[in-house]
């Protein structure tokens, strides 16, 4: 088991102080916030001196989270969805971080259920032959606020495509949000198409409330109405061995100190986990 310190738990930070934090808290490793990584990038960092600041302190990179819109069709917007993949692909391989994540957007909200999954299967199809080329995998977030939003949705991708490098997220809140799944679901899942955990709790909207992920995921786990055992005693009973990744959406504990979230989140998850 790898304990990964997720970046966006700690919004306000950047992607040197998350390796720093790391160390200083205790995780194992670290899954990177997109948003950050590309900053750092695009203002002059390289991603061997982020894979240097790793081995200092005997830190593993598990995940760039996330290349967002996997569902882009339209011309353009399809070929800057296959650029960033590239660029993203080749910054996971620098780093020997084993896995990126894909998050579909609202692209494909208006088709049908059958041209959705083509087009998404068709993308990230694509996407897999990049990260054949630079030995880095997929992993799968389908997301509660989009038409793609459920875990037989997901498996229907990943038996299409049939390849090694495309798997799932396990992330408890998007798993519980649509009320589909259940932690009997995952418990059944073949772990090796599992590449990650993201830990975490929430709610699901209320009648006419709006899918506001930083309403309806701020809560620290154990607060929400997630049956965070049930969730955990699932992974496991998978025989997952992975990393595990405590995702705090939360804009009020961002303006918290962010060694002290680090800390928390940290704590809560090995609560659960250990």
């Amino acid at each position: 088991m790898i304990k990964a310190l997720h970046g966006v738990s700690t919004y306000h930070s950047n992607a040197v102080s998350d390796i720093h934090l790391a160390h200083e808290t205790g995780y194992d490793g670290v899954e990177f916030f997109i948003d950050k990584l590309i900053r750092y990038l695009d203002n002059g960092g390289k991603a061997r001196q982020l894979k240097q600041r790793l081995d200092h302190y005997d830190l593993k990179a598990t995940c760039i989270n996330a290349l967002m819109g996997v569902d882009r069709h339209s011309g353009t917007d399809r070929q800057a969805l296959l650029t960033e993949a590239e660029r993203i692909t080749q910054v996971a391989a620098e780093l020997e971080c084993p896995t990126v994540q894909l998050n579909p957007g609202h692209y494909t909200d208006h088709c049908t259920t059958s041209d959705r999954v083509a087009i998404i299967t068709q993308n990230i199809g694509e996407i897999a032959r990049i990260g054949e080329r630079y030995g880095i995998r997929y992993q799968i977030e389908f997301v509660a606020s989009s038409q793609f939003n459920t875990l037989p949705l997901a498996m229907q991708v990943i038996d299409t495509l049939g390849v090694d490098n495309v798997g799932v997220v396990m992330d408890f809140w998007h798993l519980h949000a649509r009320g589909v799944s259940t932690p009997e679901d995952v418990a059944n899942f073949d772990a090796n198409k599992i590449f990650g955990v993201h830990f975490c709790d929430g709610r699901r909207p209320r009648d006419n409330e709006p899918w506001d992920e930083m309403v309806l995921r701020n809560y620290m786990p154990g607060e929400g109405e997630i049956d965070i055992p049930a969730y955990v005693a699932a992974v496991k009973q998978t025989g997952y061995d992975g990393a595990w990744s405590p995702e705090l959406i939360s804009p009020t504990l961002w303006e918290e100190d962010h060694k002290i979230v680090a800390e928390m989140c940290l704590e809560n998850m090995s609560h659960y986990i250990d």
